[in-house]
């Protein structure tokens, strides 16, 4: 099965991508900041014609079970952010079955971080290779909004102590940050203000770093509504979806693989 990508479609998410790279680059001056294009629920010719047409390589995904679908059907070159709720059953499948999974975002639990690192040891190697695989690469989920809705550890003690854990007990995954989704109301501050979500996340970092001896811990915080503030503030990786993509489809509505136009699915 071949996938393609009407020309039209195609051309208008590769200039989306650049008009929003090149804010990027604006914002962050001589730092590099990673862009991660949010596909989730959007079809996987979206994500084949960014990675082929504009060498788009970081892409992320809420759902587990899309993930592993468009995973299965894409081009291993891609580099995979699972960035939405994880559930504890899901961690396993996931780190086991995706060689290219690139980084979970949304590590918020001592058990969670366990099956993610027991998943990653069950990863197939090639069979010419005598190394384990290489461990994934994960984000500790704050809460920085104190928002019931929203998932994270707590700042303070909670996070320093699974940081800790990741390090010692998780010996196939790398702490590479810290990650939060704030406050909505908060990521549309005026120009000028401060976004609160982002300070309490920079200092959570300077506070871990700092108990556990680390250095170059990453922040991963900012989204199309407010990306650019959270580069000034410190931000190594932006997730940018709807800007890139447009607005999504009711998830009930969503398919990986959708009907190309004119003509009739199967």
């Amino acid at each position: 099965m071949k996938l393609t990508c009407d020309p039209v479609r195609a051309k208008t998410l590769i200039s989306a991508f650049q008009s929003v790279s090149e804010r990027v680059s604006n914002a962050a001056g001589t730092r590099n900041v990673r862009l991660v294009a949010v596909s989730k629920l959007k079809p996987a010719t979206d994500i084949l014609a960014l990675h082929e047409q504009a060498n788009v390589e970081h892409f992320g995904e809420n759902y587990a079970q899309e993930l592993m679908e468009k995973a299965e059907i894409l081009p291993r070159s891609i580099k995979w952010h699972f960035i939405g709720g994880l559930q504890s059953n899901k961690c396993k499948p996931l780190a086991s079955t995706i060689s290219n999974l690139y980084l979970v975002s949304s590590v918020d639990s001592q058990k969670k971080a366990s099956q993610l690192s027991l998943g990653r040891s069950l990863l197939p190697v090639p069979a010419d290779s005598t190394s384990p695989p290489s461990p994934l690469n994960i984000h500790i989920q704050v809460n920085t909004s104190g928002e019931s809705s929203k998932s994270g550890v707590t700042p303070g003690k909670d996070t320093t102590e699974l940081c800790k854990y990741v390090i010692e007990e998780c010996p196939f995954l790398k702490l590479v940050g810290l990650m939060t989704i704030g406050a909505i109301a908060r990521s549309h501050m005026k120009e000028g203000e401060e976004n609160e979500d982002f300070i309490v996340l920079r200092e959570e970092r300077d506070r871990v770093e700092k108990e556990l001896g680390l250095e170059g811990l990453e922040l991963s915080m900012g989204m199309s509504e407010d990306f650019e503030e959270a580069i000034r503030q410190g931000s190594g990786e932006v997730r940018v979806g709807s800007t890139i993509f447009g607005q999504r489809p009711a998830k009930q509505d969503f398919k990986v693989l959708a009907e190309v136009e004119g003509e009739k699915s199967s």
